[in-house]
């Protein structure tokens, strides 16, 4: 560690790595490893990065890596839209053989659910590989791929009272149709009130 004397004050430095992690879809060119802010022809600041961009990757390379986050991440990765099931399926796959504390595992498997939402077609061809892979029979792989589900219709049945809030439905008749809660459906009315 590096201190130096400033005045009265003893600063101390450590050193930084600085490292960003690009996580969009698109674009997939390379972006630029700097960040540069002018003031006219003065060069105020200029920053130099390591870049990390999820989409330039393969999810192949990842798939041995006993990393929780490799794990997370390799569903922003490039993925071909057939490829989205197996990806899905061997991000579980990663996950049970990580042995995370359930706090952990439901944090990684939480980002993988929402970052690769799959339609009704990759989910059977999913359940699929995940019974291939003997997934299906593990008793902790079981309750996240319940709980994605749970989430999964959670979120279906918000997005039908959105609707229905939209089209001046009551409130009562909305809980009735959709099983949410009224706070539930008043939060989502506030919502719609915060867009208009």
């Amino acid at each position: 560690m590096k201190t130096s004397r400033t005045g009265d004050s003893l600063a101390e430095f450590n050193p930084i790595y600085p490292v960003v992690i690009f996580s969009f879809d698109e674009p997939k060119r390379a972006e630029p490893q700097h960040y540069r802010v002018t003031f006219g022809d003065l060069k105020v600041l200029e920053f130099q990065f390591a870049a990390i961009q999820l989409n330039r990757l393969s999810w192949r390379d990842f798939l041995t890596q006993p990393n929780p986050v490799a794990a997370a991440l390799m569903s922003k990765m490039n993925i071909s839209k057939l490829e989205r099931p197996q990806v899905k399926a061997e991000c579980l796959r990663l996950l049970a053989t990580l042995k995370l504390d359930p706090a952990r595992m439901q944090l990684i498997s939480g980002f993988v659910d929402t970052y690769l939402r799959l339609d009704g077609t990759e989910k059977q061809i999913f359940q699929s590989a995940i019974s291939t892979m003997g997934l299906d029979e593990q008793e902790e792989i079981m309750e996240i791929v319940t709980s994605w589900q749970q989430e999964g219709a959670q979120k279906t049945r918000e997005e039908i009272a959105l609707n229905l809030l939209h089209e001046g439905l009551a409130i009562e008749v909305i809980t009735r149709v959709t099983g949410l809660t009224v706070e539930q459906v008043q939060q989502l009315q506030a919502k719609v009130s915060r867009e208009n």
